[in-house]
């Protein structure tokens, strides 16, 4: 009888316990946390492109209704594209720009592991398929870009509340520095890689100082002579250009020429390989031009300019980033003297790269007020440059009275150049105010940044740093 009553009793506990278990878990699913995604699409304007799996991650891929003219958004909206690499809402978030088109790839930029967060990745209006139909080419500068950052922040931020930095490298570096000296209220902190900053756009002079310098002068005078012989040799390699542009059914309608073409990319053959090539890779270069066959010198001035990049498809992705060099962001002009009277249009300007029946006309200031704004103004902001990128000739300063502020060149390196590229020193600093400014600091980094190292391990397929070959007069 006390056996069976025992049993009985036991028997009620396990269902009382059951119930209270069941009880407990249907409370939680309903006061549980609505899903990330749910949460992100139920932001008016936010739509899904597509979601891809990633171990540790939520990756999504989103289209953000923006107005094309943040001044007066009833004038019409476009879709811009943007990817979210969700790691946690308790962890601080970077908003990454390349200044370009979006990867729909996941990926990690350094501020992103080293703080081990989240990562919103926008893509520039106008690059496709973010641009409005049809386009007014006039709505296409600095300021509405960083609006279009400062609406998609806020309109993330109640849900991923803990800090933000805002990170990209080149052209991205400019525009998050850009963002910052617009909206200096919305970030906790800036990394910009390897930002150009062309405050005089017709005064070049510090790119002709770097070209005499750079490397050694054994490497100097071999792609001098290299770019020299290409000159040397135009008509037959003009010939073998146009064989090549007929077998790939390339044409010359908004540069004009297949000549024109053709010196472009001879003439950016010298600063392409100090923008993506190391001292070490001199070695690739041909050692004996005049001697050197076509075929070689042709190769060579392919494979660091690129021969397919002035013909229209090659230059069509990239109308906006001209459009915006020949209205506000500038360019540079080197002299180039070893040349001779070989060239025969010089370094030509963003307008003949840009379809003709868009209209162009240069905004002078616009970069003397960003260059003064950051010098005055700087609050949490780390500059880094490579020591032989030749976009580096012109760059950011800090000011002389910033102590939150830094300006750091990593030796030996090009436009690929990273905190993880610096002095050991240096590296260790920027990477604890990096984790400072999100707010995930270490105690032991707090007192000591020696101890400063990147929160999150390395993921090669995440962290590969991607620095392709485009021309190089695009940062």
């Amino acid at each position: 009888m006390r056996k069976a009553l025992r049993w009985l009793l036991a028997l009620v506990v396990l269902i009382g316990t059951v119930s209270a278990a069941g009880v407990s878990t249907a409370g939680a699913v309903t006061t549980a946390e609505p899903d990330i995604k749910d949460r992100i699409l139920a932001i008016p304007g936010m739509s899904l492109i597509e979601e891809k799996p990633y171990t540790g991650y939520r990756y999504f891929v989103l289209n953000y209704t923006q107005p094309i003219d943040h001044r007066h958004p009833s004038k019409g909206t476009f879709q811009q594209r943007l990817t979210l690499l969700h790691k946690d809402t308790s962890r601080p978030t970077v908003f990454f720009t390349s200044g370009y088109n979006v990867s729909t790839t996941p990926s990690r930029s350094e501020p992103t592991r080293i703080v081990d967060g989240n990562q919103i990745s926008l893509e520039y209006r106008y690059f496709t398929p973010s641009r409005p139909q049809p386009a007014d080419w006039t709505k296409l500068d600095i300021w509405q870009a960083a609006s279009d950052q400062h609406r998609i922040f806020t309109a993330l931020k109640p849900i991923y509340s803990k800090n933000w930095l805002t990170t990209g490298g080149s052209k991205g570096g400019m525009t998050a520095t850009y963002f910052e000296r617009f909206y200096p209220r919305d970030m906790d902190g800036v990394v910009a890689y390897v930002a150009p900053n062309d405050v005089v756009n017709n005064e070049d002079s510090a790119y002709d100082r770097f070209f005499q310098q750079v490397g050694t002068k054994e490497c100097r005078d071999k792609l001098q002579a290299v770019q020299r012989e290409a000159l040397v040799r135009r008509a037959p390699l003009e010939k073998k250009y146009a064989e090549y542009a007929a077998a790939n059914n390339f044409t010359f309608t908004t540069v004009g020429t297949l000549d024109k073409a053709y010196e472009a990319v001879v003439l950016d053959y010298v600063w392409g390989f100090w923008q993506y090539s190391l001292l070490a890779d001199c070695a690739s270069i041909p050692a004996d031009a005049p001697h050197a066959t076509d075929q070689a010198i042709w190769d060579s001035i392919d494979t660091i300019s690129g021969f397919s990049f002035y013909t229209d498809q090659g230059l069509s992705p990239y109308t906006p980033y001209y459009y915006q060099a020949g209205t506000q962001l500038g360019s540079p002009d080197i002299r180039q003297p070893w040349l001779g009277n070989l060239s025969r249009y010089g370094y030509q300007p963003p307008r003949h790269f840009v379809p003709a029946d868009i209209p162009m006309r240069f905004e002078r200031g616009v970069m003397r007020d960003v260059d003064s704004w950051v010098k005055h103004n700087a609050h949490q902001m780390l500059f880094v440059y490579g020591q032989n990128d030749p976009w580096g000739a012109e760059r950011f300063s800090v000011g002389r009275h910033a102590d939150d502020s830094y300006v750091f060149t990593a030796p030996g390196l090009n436009h690929g150049a990273n905190v993880a590229g610096l002095a050991p020193d240096q590296k260790a600093l920027a990477t604890a105010r990096i984790l400072e400014w999100a707010g995930v600091a270490p105690a032991a980094v707090q007192s000591d940044p020696a101890q400063a190292k990147p929160l999150a391990s390395y993921d090669a397929k995440l962290d590969a740093q991607r620095l392709d070959r485009e021309p190089s007069l695009r940062p």
